[in-house]
């Protein structure tokens, strides 16, 4: 009982601070729409002001800094809004994208306390030294440099204190709020509220799962193990749980320490082709990929291998989505916007209220924009974004692994760019591409495909009578039901009226020609050519009637 009011307690004065952040920055009108006025009176009793303040500044740098005062589950919103371009515009994203996750560190005692929860055992049983003072800081952790007991150097990260209890929190806020949102808010339903912070629950979990982390960075170095240039550290499984990761320490010059770079003697052009390579093998070949690739985020050791380090957030793209991902590259390349757009349908992207002519009207504007261009004169950063804006404009739905690549790739562009001015990963990507499509067209890959479409028909044959039988059973009891759709219902009504009326006039064609043959026998007069005339004017109208039957079928296709 205790504990349910001081849940209770905490959850409003976390509404009353979300509603006093609102209105200090002019969105005292979005606290009206979500009906959280009614918490006016709780702001009194923690003494809050209440006032629109700031009105002067932008609307994306407001709703920035509303996020950084309101904390962590909030900055991680917004840096996953800042890559879901094809839900909210290109200003707002580039705001939202400054978004920074650095905070004071926490005491090292509390990174003590943690380290012997976890492993139920002194802090100094587990390592040789552990230095006190963090190397980096950030809303759900801090790293600390350290020396296991044989020797070898490590980077250990420690998750905050409470944080799991914080982020709970706020989800719970998210959740209630983006509910009425989508019920009560026709305009916001677009941006898909709900979704969005089951996105980000998912995401926001992985990360204060640190054996994620650890299993994420052991897939990448299965992955480049015969890529003689890349470097990924090792996973110290012993001295990791949920909350403490350890990881091998990396000697080597930060990537955005160019002049250090130029000063050793490293082939900058060589590092940004390395970097652009291997994320291509992630996205084409391994369907797994690296989604922040930053500067920050690759160390240039001695050796001239380039180390990845901080596998927290990655993507994952099935075989199907690959295949997808080429087959629009292919479609725009050869201008088929039908096929393009189809794809896109095939998949579930596009819904039945997308004006699918106006769609493509618009695909094809931008393919004529640039067709027949140089690949080296590409802006992919433009590209993309015109690209992701013709899709929010005709609400296609775009899934959140195609978004954080699509960020991704962008990213890498920075990177390699930075690198190397000439760098074009749209050049890369059509080398790649065109390698795959070989693959893919080769004859072990067009056997494999064949095999196991094969596979796939067998287990449906071998389904089919069991499912056959259990329709009849249904049936013969009276419980099969039909649903026709409202749209449908007028078209299937005009064929059943249509075969209802072929079949009339068959069987009055077989009428006729059956009396017309008793009328024969009958002898009877006026005869004609020696037979009766009614029995064989009989057999002319059933011939033409005949006749016109199967012109028509012919002609339309439909028996």
């Amino acid at each position: 009982m205790t504990y349910h009011k001081f849940h209770y307690y905490s959850m409003l004065k976390r509404y009353s601070r979300i509603i006093e952040v609102l209105r200090k920055y002019g969105f005292g009108y979005i606290v009206d729409q979500l009906g959280l006025s009614t918490f006016s009176d709780i702001r009194a009793w923690f003494g809050r002001k209440s006032r629109d303040e700031k009105i002067h500044i932008s609307k994306p740098a407001r709703i920035r800094m509303v996020l950084e005062e309101l904390g962590t589950t909030y900055i991680k919103l917004g840096q996953l809004l800042s890559m879901r371009q094809d839900l909210i515009p290109e200003k707002y994203a580039a705001e939202l994208s400054k978004l920074q996750d650095e905070v004071p560190p926490f005491e090292y005692e509390d990174v003590r306390i943690i380290i012997e929860e976890e492993f139920g055992v002194p802090i100094e049983d587990l390592f040789d030294s552990f230095e006190t003072k963090p190397l980096a800081a950030a809303s759900i952790g801090q790293v600390h440099r350290a020396k296991l007991k044989n020797g070898d150097d490590v980077v250990v990260k420690i998750q905050r204190p409470d944080i799991k209890k914080v982020i709970e929190s706020d989800l719970e806020i998210m959740y209630s709020i983006a509910g009425f949102a989508d019920e009560h808010i026709p305009e916001l339903r677009l941006y898909r509220p709900i979704e969005i912070v089951d996105e980000l629950s998912r995401s926001i979990h992985a990360e204060m799962d640190y054996t994620q982390e650890g299993r994420n960075t052991e897939h990448f170095a299965t992955n480049f193990r015969n890529n003689s240039g890349i470097f990924i550290p090792k996973i110290y499984w012993d001295h990791t749980s949920i909350r403490v990761l350890t990881i091998e320490y990396i000697e080597g010059v930060k990537s955005s320490y160019l002049d250090l770079l130029d000063e050793k003697g490293f082939d900058r052009r060589k590092i940004a082709h390395t970097v652009g390579n291997a994320f291509m093998q992630q996205v084409f070949e391994d369907g797994f990929f690296h989604a922040d690739l930053h500067p920050g985020n690759m160390l240039i050791k001695d050796d001239g291998k380039i180390a990845l380090i901080d596998f927290g957030l990655v993507g994952h793209l099935s075989t199907e989505t690959r295949n997808m991902l080429i087959d629009e590259l292919i479609a725009i390349t050869k201008g088929d916007i039908d096929l393009f757009v189809e794809t896109l349908k095939d998949m579930g992207y596009i819904g039945d209220h997308v004006d699918i002519v106006s769609l493509k009207a618009d695909v094809e504007y931008f393919r004529t924009k640039y067709y027949g261009r140089p690949l080296k004169d590409f802006d992919t950063h433009v590209i993309i974004e015109e690209l992701i804006g013709i899709l929010r404009k005709h609400q296609v739905q775009i899934p959140s692994n195609l978004a954080l690549l699509a960020r991704a790739v962008l990213t890498v562009e920075g990177f390699g760019r930075m690198m190397d001015p000439g760098f074009n990963i749209s050049e890369l990507g059509e080398s790649y591409g065109k390698k795959i499509l070989k693959q893919r067209l080769g004859p072990q890959n067009l056997a494999q495909n064949t095999y196991s479409h094969i596979l796939d028909w067998s287990r449906v044959f071998k389904k089919a009578p069991t499912k056959i039988s259990h329709i009849l059973d249904v049936a013969e009891k009276g419980y099969l039901k039909l649903e026709i759709e409202p749209q449908s219902a007028k078209r299937i009504s005009s064929d059943i009226n249509a075969a209802s009326n072929r079949l009339s006039l068959s069987l009055m064609i077989s009428a006729v020609i059956v009396g017309s043959s008793m009328i024969i026998q009958t002898n009877m007069k006026p005869h004609l050519w020696g037979v009766p005339l009614l029995g064989v004017f009989g057999f002319l109208m059933a011939a033409l009637f005949g006749l016109w039957l199967i012109i028509y079928i012919v002609r339309t296709g439909e028996i």
